[in-house]
């Protein structure tokens, strides 16, 4: 059987630079990131479908490579922290590859042993892994070529209107974003909103469970948090606009983070069990391919990589891991106390990846890779390794000590950070090859080439944004700087943990929230009434509305676009269109911003592509023309998906 080829690794490869690219950009921008395994499997269909001897499972093979190394691009939520604070100026090209890599291979072991608890072992829907595997199934002729024909300008469509937009906003012919600025109650608040395709097509993806719960979100954090946090010192605010966005970025978002650690921890408990049958069920495995002459004698699934390569593997990565820990805080204060220094972190790293990586998995199996808890998880070890560094070192360091600390904190943050983003990716990947019949060592082998495929790529990409935006609050930050969301709440966290000024009782009250959530998600569930998701709602809370509110929209979208192909004659084909398409507009959205950061960096001019100054018709004109593409969209996809398709 043809799967891990030359062929496939140089394809998965080509892939993993473009969407890559397209994932860094996004995470920056609106902090959250798209699964790149339904694009890249529908790409990897056209092009080998010109060679001979293509197969289901090499197709696969391509979009484990590129799936993967697009998910490590979620590294973006801490690395340029340390810009933030202050320690980097840019990304160091080796020592940025080594973060990355690292923690990315470190994911991808990690994984191995929760297949067979979280996969095999579970009925969890993973609904991208299972899409991707519908896809495939229609490249390799489950339905025809025709199937998967129409599959592909369904991509390519949705990818052309989602960069015509952005593209006429830069022209300065429509409007980018807005946003109003009012009094509610006895404090104030704001709504505001990016037009973005790529945010209606996550939308779609995750479903209207998540979206309700980013709703609920939103108007918990814009409609009473923010106006009752910001209403003792709104008489004395010099500027409003000013003044809530702090009270938004200080004080609401320190709830949201509590909101998404409690539903972590909570995940954790959940999983614990299937954990520990999976690694039994490794060893198990392990002990019949030696006694029985090897992989022959174990079913198809049975046959991950040996628990013993992983097991060193794990064990031999900390070496590399404490090196890179000593170089990075060869300074003081850490210099003082660096063998103790190393050996905690070195430990909490080892500990916090198994952690993490159930977390992760687990989520990731019930909504999705695109609306992963990797924020909320990073959040929980940026608190944990700060802690253990206040334990050693105290809060007495002045202010030279107080920023190493932060800095190296946000270091071992950005490892186990590698970990989360993979094992968030790598389950839904090993259910799409438990679905088209992959063997899973040759899987979990291409997932490690997709890591060192996207670690080579994303510190140059980050270079390039950093030198053509810059990241929000970091010094010498222009007007255009990326907000970075999710690296801004870490690295604010880790500052307030280290210096003494974290608000305690906001996380506190945060937490509270969390578990009312996830009370009422478990009734949801247990009297078959839907879910309303946690992290969901605690990204909601605490991501910017302009990051969210379009999701919400798309989720609704993608409900009513479902409920119509259920009733088509092939609902599942009917289906899988309106996901291509959704998968189009967020491909299209992140690669035109990249291109455009660019043509930034080559000119120095953010209005590089401007025909126009401001205008008043903008607005107007851009709320007609977005609206009238996106319908344009679905039309399409539906007059596609209910044409009979021809045997």
């Amino acid at each position: 059987m043809r799967e891990l080829t030359l062929r496939g690794i140089v394809l998965g490869a080509l892939l993993t630079v473009v969407f890559t690219a397209a994932n860094v950009y996004l995470g920056l921008k609106v902090g959250i990131t798209f699964a790149t395994s339904i694009p890249a499997a529908v790409i990897s269909m056209a092009v080998l479908k010109g060679f001979s001897g293509a197969t289901i499972q090499e197709n696969n093979i391509v979009q484990t490579i590129a799936s993967s190394a697009g998910t490590l691009s979620a590294i973006v939520f801490v690395l340029p922290g340390l810009i933030m604070v202050g320690w980097w100026t840019g990304f160091p090209y080796w020592q940025s590859f080594a973060v990355i890599l690292i923690g990315g291979i470190l994911g991808v072991m990690y994984s191995v042993p929760l297949r067979r608890a979280l996969v095999t072992g579970s009925d969890m829907p993973y609904p991208e892994g299972v899409a991707a595997a519908e896809v495939l199934k229609v490249g390799a002729g489950v339905g025809g070529d025709e199937e998967n024909r129409r599959g592909l300008a369904a991509v390519v469509f949705g990818t052309l209107i989602a960069a015509a937009y952005p593209l006429l906003a830069k022209m300065k012919l429509v409007f980018e974003a807005t946003e109003k600025i009012f009094r509610l109650g006895a404090g104030a608040s704001f709504a505001s909103i990016t037009m973005s395709f790529a945010l209606v097509g996550v939308g779609h993806l995750v479903g209207l469970s998540v979206g309700i719960a980013m709703l609920t979100g939103i108007i918990l954090s814009y409609g009473f948090f923010l106006p009752h946090l910001s209403a003792a010192g709104i008489a004395s605010a010099a500027d409003l606009g000013d003044f809530v966005h702090t009270m938004f970025r200080l004080k609401v978002r320190l709830i949201g983070a509590g909101t998404i650690g409690i539903a972590a921890i909570w995940t954790l408990l959940k999983v614990i069990g299937p954990i520990v049958r999976g690694i039994a069920s490794a060893l198990a495995a392990s002990r019949t391919r030696k006694a029985e002459g090897g992989y022959a004698a174990l079913e198809l699934t049975e046959r991950d990589l040996p628990i013993g390569v992983v097991g060193g593997t794990i064990i031999a990565l900390m070496i590399p891991i404490a090196l890179l820990l000593a170089d990075f805080g060869a300074g003081a204060p850490i210099a003082g106390m660096l063998g103790v220094t190393l050996a905690v972190s070195v430990v909490f790293i080892l500990v916090a990846g198994v952690v993490i990586a159930s977390v992760c998995g687990y989520m990731a199996g019930i909504i999705g890779a695109s609306n992963s808890p990797i924020s909320g998880v990073g959040i929980l070890s940026a608190v944990g390794i700060s802690l253990l560094l206040v334990v050693l070192y105290g809060r007495g360091q002045d202010a030279a000590g107080t920023q190493a600390l932060i800095a190296f904190a946000l270091f071992v943050t950005a490892i186990v950070f590698g970990v989360a983003t993979i094992s968030n990716d790598n389950l839904q990947d090993l259910k799409t090859g438990q679905l088209v019949g992959a063997t899973p060592w040759r899987q979990q082998v291409a997932l490690v080439l997709g890591v060192g495929f996207g670690a080579l790529v994303i510190p140059p990409v980050l270079t390039l944004l950093n030198n053509s935006f810059g990241f929000q609050g970091a010094p010498g930050a222009g007007p255009d700087a990326l907000a970075a969301p999710q690296a801004a709440l870490i690295s604010t966290i880790v500052k307030g943990v280290l210096g003494g000024d974290l608000d305690w009782n906001l996380i506190g009250f945060g937490a509270a929230v969390g578990a009312v959530i996830i009370a009422i998600d478990e009734g949801l569930k247990r009297s078959g009434k839907g879910s309303l998701p946690p992290l969901g709602v605690g990204m909601g809370i605490y991501l910017p509305m302009d990051s969210t509110g379009l999701v919400v929209i798309g989720a609704v979208l993608g409900y009513f676009y479902n409920r119509w192909a259920s009733r088509q004659r092939d609902p599942s084909f009917a289906e899988r269109m309106g996901v291509l398409t959704a998968t189009g507009m967020i491909v299209g959205d992140g690669l035109f911003n990249v291109s455009y950061s660019f043509a930034v960096g080559a000119t120095g001019n953010t209005n590089v592509l401007a025909v126009t100054g401001e205008h008043g018709w903008a607005m107007p004109l851009g709320l007609v023309l977005f609206v009238a593409l996106l319908t344009w969209a679905y039309a399409r996809t539906i007059g596609s998906a209910k044409r009979p398709v021809s045997p």
